[in-house]
């Protein structure tokens, strides 16, 4: 979702972005994490990936900026994440490629939190509020 809002060229772009700027308005807040913004950064910043990938500096400014947003809430696994993360991927029957997908479905469940997503395999977790974007 990260990625979308920033690239341009992305066909999800416009719905992302507006998804995204909509969520810091939100007087809830936005519910950050670790591992979708290391992987906006893996994606952005990788030439095989985008025509005119970002600059590792501008990248990590993008992250910088939305981790410093008044609004912005990191969340940080607990002491039910493995838990949980495990009953998702029980219950899923499957782990490889849903194990990261499980993993921020937990931190969201643990949080309270929803989930943005263009990903469709969000619905596999049950007990995950999340939103399929389109």
């Amino acid at each position: 979702m990260l990625f979308n809002a920033v690239y341009d060229r992305s066909p999800h772009h416009r719905v992302a972005q507006q998804a995204l700027q909509q969520a810091f308005s939100d007087n809830a807040g936005v519910a950050l994490a670790w591992l979708p913004l290391i992987g906006f950064i893996r994606v952005a910043t990788r030439s095989g990936i985008m025509p005119r990938p970002l600059a590792v500096a501008d990248a990590l400014a993008l992250v910088h900026e939305w981790l410093q947003h008044p609004r912005a809430q990191l969340l940080q696994p607990g002491v039910r994440h493995l838990d949980l993360v495990s009953r998702l991927l029980l219950e899923a029957g499957v782990a490889g490629n849903l194990t990261n997908d499980a993993h921020i479905a937990a931190l969201a469940i643990e949080h309270g939190a929803e989930v943005l997503t263009f990903d469709k395999d969000f619905a596999k977790f049950t007990g995950l509020r999340y939103q399929l974007l389109s």
